[in-house]
């Protein structure tokens, strides 16, 4: 039987919602064993003078515990 847990983290990217979703994953993957799916929660973006200056999304990361 296997057991998981959902964590909310929150990246940011200059570049793109996407470049913010490989970010914020890879940087789960580094500190969560067993990380197994990605939700996008939630994403918008931060505006300085009318220009898009950063895009941020809420991820839910899904890993396994360990038995």
């Amino acid at each position: 039987m296997s057991i998981a847990r959902v964590t909310e983290i929150s990246s940011t990217s200059s570049s793109g919602f996407e470049d913010a979703i490989r970010q914020g994953i890879a940087r789960a993957a580094k500190t969560l064993r067993g990380v197994t799916s990605a939700w996008v929660k939630d994403q918008n973006v931060m505006i300085d003078d009318g220009n898009i200056q950063e895009y941020r999304v809420n991820l839910l990361i899904t890993f396994l515990l360990d038995e």
